[in-house]
C-alpha cells in the first residue's frame, strides 16, 4: 500500500492529482487506486487523470468502510493518537506535527505482530548503490585539457 498525506484546510481535485503524481513518480503507477467516494476523489478531473496515467479506480461502496480497512484503521489511529489530543494554532504547525506522527507510525513504531519491528522502516542507500551511474564521474577539466594537448613530433 502506498500512502501519503496532505494537510490543508480543504482539499480539491488538483490536490489529489498533485499527491498521486508524486507517489507515482516515486513508486510507479499502480494497477488500481482504492478510495472513498469523497468529492475530491470522484471529481471528473481526477478520474480523467487516473485513466490517462493507466490506472483504474476502485471506489469503496458508500457505507462499507471494511472495504478499505487499512485506511480506516490508519484514520482511526490518527484521530485517537494525535488529533483528539492536539490543538493546532496554525496550518504549518499541523502539517509538521502530522507528518512527524505519520513518519513515526510507519517507520519507527514497533508492531508486535511483526516481531516488534516497524511496518515500513526507512532504508537509506548510498547514491552509488541506488544509481550505479553515479559511480561513473566525468573526467575533471584538468584531465580533459591534458588529453587535448597536441603532441610534438
Amino acid at each position: 500500500m502506498r500512502t501519503a498525506n496532505r494537510v490543508a484546510r480543504k482539499l480539491k481535485a488538483i490536490d489529489v492529482i498533485d499527491v498521486l503524481s508524486d507517489l507515482f513518480i516515486l513508486r510507479s503507477v499502480p494497477g488500481h487506486i482504492r478510495s472513498d467516494n469523497g468529492p475530491e476523489f470522484v471529481a471528473k478531473a481526477v478520474q480523467e487523470w487516473i485513466t490517462a496515467v493507466g490506472a483504474k479506480t476502485a471506489y469503496i461502496t458508500p457505507g462499507s468502510p471494511w472495504e478499505n480497512g487499512y485506511v480506516e484503521s490508519f484514520n482511526a489511529r490518527l484521530r485517537d493518537e494525535l488529533l483528539n489530543g492536539e490543538i493546532f494554532y496554525t496550518l504549518h504547525e499541523a502539517q509538521i506535527i502530522i507528518q512527524s506522527w505519520r513518519r513515526h507510525f510507519n517507520a519507527i513504531r514497533p508492531i508486535e505482530f511483526l516481531g516488534y519491528k516497524p511496518s515500513a522502516p526507512e532504508v537509506f542507500m548510498p547514491a552509488s548503490a541506488a544509481w550505479p551511474a553515479a559511480l561513473r564521474r566525468p573526467a575533471s577539466p584538468a584531465t580533459l585539457q591534458l588529453a587535448k594537448r597536441p603532441t610534438l613530433n
